[in-house]
């Protein structure tokens, strides 16, 4: 459900029944806004339960989200997104490692730039093969999924990923489709707008898109449109 990332009201936030999902875009397409908007809804959605967001200090501090209109930054529901700071792919080991401890468990955990915390030569040196980086993130999704499942047992519990890439796929997509339960997709309009699409879909004429934009500062809304290249096919 696109919905999820953007700052629109009226849907069930748990409606799904994905675990796991993945955010990827181009660089400057406004992920880390969605991301957090995300954080937003789930927050909202839950009137206790708290939400995680869990990022590197020094990007988010150089390029911070970006809130829609309206949106206090004192507010309770954004009191209930605890931020949780890491430098390395250890930080998320160690969360999850102990999330079972968490009772209860928060409604949402985001991971912005999730790929970001695995160092190439770091997981090469650890692991002495050249494919160190795949084997550490394995071993981080595989992780990740069993805290989640866990989590899920007792009450609704999503994990939310962010990462970027250049073309039209995710970078890791070979490895994120065995552990992640929905993909979606950012793609520039060409007009200063981005789409979000759901990559499980079926490419059809009916396939349905999020628009939005990045305006004074603020992530808006500008609605579902169709896939206008589909449906020129």
């Amino acid at each position: 459900m696109m919905e999820k990332f953007l700052p629109v009201g009226g849907f069930d936030f748990f409606s799904d029944s994905d675990s796991i999902l993945l955010l990827s875009g181009p660089s400057s397409s406004g992920k880390t806004s969605l991301v957090f908007q995300f954080a937003i809804n789930s927050a909202t959605a839950n009137g206790e339960r708290n939400v995680v967001f869990i990022c590197n200090r020094r990007k988010l501090e150089a390029k911070p989200p970006y809130l829609p209109q309206g949106i206090d930054p004192s507010s309770d529901v954004i009191r209930r997104i605890h931020m949780k700071y890491i430098d390395d792919e250890e930080g998320i080991k160690k969360y999850f490692a102990a999330f079972h401890m968490h009772d209860p468990a928060p409604a949402s955990v985001v991971i912005d730039d999730f790929a970001d915390f695995f160092d190439q030569g770091n997981c090469q040196e650890r692991y002495n093969n050249t494919r160190g980086r795949d084997l550490a993130m394995v071993g981080i999704l595989a992780l990740c999924r069993n805290a989640i499942l866990y989590a899920n047992e007792k009450g609704p519990c999503q994990l939310l990923l962010s990462d970027t890439h250049n073309g039209d796929c995710p970078r890791l997509l070979y490895l994120y489709k065995r552990w992640v339960s929905s993909i979606y997709t950012i793609k520039g309009d060409g007009f200063g707008s981005y789409l979000i699409r759901s990559l499980g879909v079926a490419k059809s004429a009916r396939t349905k898109l999020a628009k939005y934009s990045i305006a004074l500062q603020c992530l808006v809304y500008e609605g579902i449109t169709e896939d206008e290249e589909q449906s020129d096919e």
